[in-house]
């Protein structure tokens, strides 16, 4: 409907001009409002200028009435002059509305290098990188001194390339920028593997440093084609440099390939001890990621120097991948005593304790991780057999916060965008809102999101210390009717389905992935066209995801449909839900007769590992979330190869409690 608006303006006024209302009443109205104002903010940004004030009659006091000026004065922000400009930022102070428009009129008049407004106008806290450089700018030109050191070296030394607009204070630069300081740069953009920018960088420079340069960029393009050529180097500082760029991304992609030309280079270069211990330690994680036949014999033989909490958890895998428990606590022992704190290293050293037949230590171990409301907290609970601790807390309202924050226009203005269902912009403002907001009041105004189902907003706002205890908030049972209905239906459990949708999206109705995953339970469009059509369900694309109801009612019979795969087995599941069913083939080849827990640990994938952890962690709080008792985490790791069905209604539940005195750094998923 907007794009037809949009092409015949004349019609949107006409269509819009019936919308005006004079009755007062119905202008009140906030149905009325929310119904009218996206037709009014097309117009202002859209329709002939000056139409959308006529239009906008009655929305006066509407939240997000400043967006309609906002709207008209962005579309014809090249004729807009200071009088016009500075009206709507004293109409509107301290809002982020102002703040949008003083962003884009700023840019404006640098484009018309309109710089001595630039400055009155301009303000340095939160100004963008564009505009500091704009700022610059309009200083150099306007002849007032800058100093190099104090006003521009912080924005050079950027690992990334800098926006257009810095273009002149570069140029300004030009001069005062030693072959030092274009090196220091070169060396924060290699670590980020900003090629292009060495390659601008490069043109900076002259004769030999000039390729020297292009080499770490070829080193980071193309590290094995870098390393063919190597031999042909100079053994000098900055050919090391580039062939240590070279190693370290090679080996991500290829350790065998990394370590025979290892062999090839290690004497050709004098590497220093960092450069050599930095490339064997990356061929050998590396290699020991992909489970290779010689992955053991590498990590044993990297220097202790050149040994870090990877590749000391590297080592801890592959003896559990060979189910050599001696060695696996040997390569436990090794552990930094930060891994040592931690309750998946703990939970392990006790499971490892127990196949050694070292029952009672690993008893005392179990008991401390269970008191943990995490994965291997609950697997410990369960080796104990005892009740699971979730220490939850709530918020109580606070009458004196919650009615001041009820009258906050910025609080408005979220909770309205929410409301019509423009979530980026409700986003916007929230962060605006909370920015102003101290802790107390950052948690009423969470409860405020809360009542309206804006569940993401806690998610998000309650995820360190103290704050993880607000669980009721953390994973809210929102849509409870749709999603244990079509759980059901796809033959999996609610609790599951519930825990996929809090570790895909965080409750978030449009997310949308960067492998262009939609929605609450982050679909692809391909796989939820074939879904749709075998349900007999009609599927417009890729935005019809952003719809929870589809999504949840897609999403789930996907879920129910990779379980099958597994024989019903949700970890195994989950597992495939991140990283696919191929790669979890290999894994199940390679390892399949491994414990549930223990292969869960030797998942080549970062990523997967915690999230299958995560997933299931979450499970067990939505089970008593949704029954007060929960089935115990170890029955949803069925053995690989045995059925498993989801747990009937009667199914055998544990206690969940709080002991008197929780734990004083709280850990949860």
């Amino acid at each position: 409907m907007f794009s037809r608006l949009y092409l015949q303006p004349i019609s949107l006024f006409c269509a819009l001009a019936s919308l005006l209302v004079p009755s007062a009443t119905r202008a009140d109205d906030l149905s009325a409002q929310r119904a009218r104002f996206p037709l009014v903010w097309e117009a202002a940004q859209h329709g002939p200028d000056g139409a959308w004030r006529k239009l906008a009659s009655g929305l006066e006091n509407y939240p997000l009435f400043p967006y309609l000026e906002l709207a008209s004065l962005q579309r014809r922000i090249q004729d807009v002059q200071d009088p016009e400009a500075k009206k709507f930022l004293a109409a509107w102070p301290d809002s982020l509305p102002a703040k949008l428009w003083r962003d884009a009129y700023l840019t404006e008049l640098a484009r018309r290098e309109d710089w001595k407004n630039f400055l009155d106008l301009y303000a340095a806290d939160g100004a963008s990188l564009a505009q500091q450089c704009n700022a610059l700018h309009a200083r150099i030109a306007l002849g007032k001194k800058l100093d190099f050191h104090n006003d521009v070296e912080a924005l050079w030394l950027s690992a990334k390339p800098l926006p257009d607009a810095c273009a002149a204070v570069t140029a300004w630069s030009r001069d005062k920028l030693t072959p030092a300081l274009i090196w220091q740069r070169i060396d924060l953009a290699a670590s980020a593997g900003q090629a292009g920018l060495v390659d601008t960088l490069a043109t900076m420079l002259d004769g030999s440093a000039r390729n020297d340069t292009q080499r770490i960029a070829a080193a980071i393009r193309d590290p094995a084609g870098t390393l063919d050529k190597a031999a042909a180097w100079p053994d000098d500082a900055r050919a090391r440099q580039a062939a240590t760029v070279a190693f370290l991304r090679l080996a991500r992609r290829n350790s065998d390939s990394a370590e025979s030309q290892w062999s090839k280079l290690s004497t050709h270069f004098r590497f220093d001890a960092g450069q050599r211990n930095d490339i064997a330690r990356a061929i050998a994680v590396y290699n020991a990621s992909s489970y290779a036949p010689d992955a053991l014999r590498r990590l044993d033989a990297l220097p202790v120097q050149a040994t870090d909490d990877t590749s000391r958890e590297w080592r801890v895998r592959l003896a559990v991948a060979a189910q050599d428990w001696k060695d696996a606590l040997v390569a436990l022992d090794t552990m930094s005593d930060t891994q040592k704190s931690d309750a998946r290293w703990r939970y392990l050293r006790a499971r490892v304790l127990v196949k050694l037949d070292r029952k009672d230590a690993a008893t005392s171990i179990f008991e401390s991780v269970a008191r943990e409301a995490n994965f291997h907290g609950f697997l410990a609970a369960d080796w104990l057999k005892s009740p699971y601790t979730i220490c939850a807390r709530e918020i109580a309202t606070d009458p004196v916060i919650d009615k001041s924050l009820r009258k906050q226009p910025d609080l408005a203005r979220a909770f309205e965008f929410f409301a019509i269902d423009r979530l980026p912009q409700a986003r916007r403002e929230w962060d605006f809102a909370l920015s102003r907001l101290d802790a107390s009041q950052r948690k009423q105004a969470v409860l405020l999101a809360a009542d309206r189902g804006w569940h993401d907003r806690a998610v998000y706002a309650f995820n360190r210390g103290d704050d993880l205890h607000y669980y009721d908030l953390r994973f809210p049972l929102a849509r409870r009717g749709d999603v244990v209905s079509d759980a059901r239906a796809a033959g999996i459990d609610p609790a599951w389905a519930y825990a996929i949708i809090r570790a895909e999206s965080a409750w978030t109705t449009d997310a949308r992935s960067g492998a262009d995953a939609f929605g609450l339970m982050q679909l692809l469009p391909g796989t939820a066209k074939h879904l749709a059509k075998q349900l007999g369900v009609s599927f417009s694309g890729a935005a019809a995801l952003f719809d929870p109801d589809l999504n949840i009612r897609l999403g789930t019979q996907y879920l129910g449909r990779m379980a099958m795969r597994y024989d019903g087995s949700p970890w195994l599941a989950t597992a495939a839900y991140n990283a696919g069913p191929d790669p979890v083939g290999r894994w199940i080849n390679a390892r399949d007769g491994l414990e549930p827990d223990f292969f869960i640990e030797t998942i080549p994938y970062k990523e997967t590992r915690e999230y299958v952890a995560r997933v299931l962690a979450f499970a067990v709080i939505y089970d008593w979330r949704l029954n007060g008792k929960v089935i115990p985490l170890a029955a949803r790791l069925p053995h690989i190869g045995k059925a498993y069905a989801p747990p009937p209604a009667n199914a055998p539940r544990k206690d969940v409690v709080c002991p008197a005195a929780p734990p004083e750094a709280p850990v949860a998923p």
